[in-house]
């Protein structure tokens, strides 16, 4: 008797487990098609992610080009700002404190333009973003110069 339970029941669990692991093969189909639809899906979102980051960064020898342009300027604005202490020492021009103040504000931007260089280089953000706000700066900066010898001019 109890071996005819047993075996009822080993047949009933061997039955409902094959009812329900298997599945139709619509179903499998189904599932495979929706499987192919997200990997599509995928595939289109990576490409697409792909080619912003190829627009947004700069070719290394756009980068390069660009890099030497800006320590050029640096450099240039470097001598400029030396030029500018050296008049108040020897006395060319009137040594105020507001004038002195300006001459260490033209030097703190210029030092933010290498630090910017030198951030864009670490971490390649969007090229055009940044090659616009640096050209800004730069533009900036030189008008700040050109204000500057142009008051003490008069």
């Amino acid at each position: 008797m109890k071996q005819t339970i047993l075996t009822v029941v080993i047949a009933a669990a061997i039955a409902t487990i094959s009812f329900t692991s298997c599945s139709s093969s619509e179903q499998k189909v189904e599932n495979a098609e929706n499987k192919v639809e997200d990997a599509k899906e995928n595939l289109k979102e990576v490409i697409k992610d792909s080619s912003i980051a190829a627009q947004k960064a700069a070719t290394a020898e756009e980068w390069k080009m660009f890099k030497n342009v800006a320590e050029v300027t640096i450099k240039n604005n470097e001598i400029r700002i030396n030029n500018l202490r050296a008049k108040i020492k020897n006395g060319g021009v009137a040594a105020d404190v507001v004038y002195a103040q300006k001459i260490e504000n033209l030097k703190q931007q210029n030092n933010n333009l290498k630090a910017k260089i030198d951030k864009y280089e670490k971490n390649y953000t969007d090229w055009e973003s940044f090659k616009n706000e640096f050209n800004h700066d730069v533009e900036g900066l030189g008008k700040a110069f050109k204000d500057l010898t142009i008051k003490n001019k008069n």
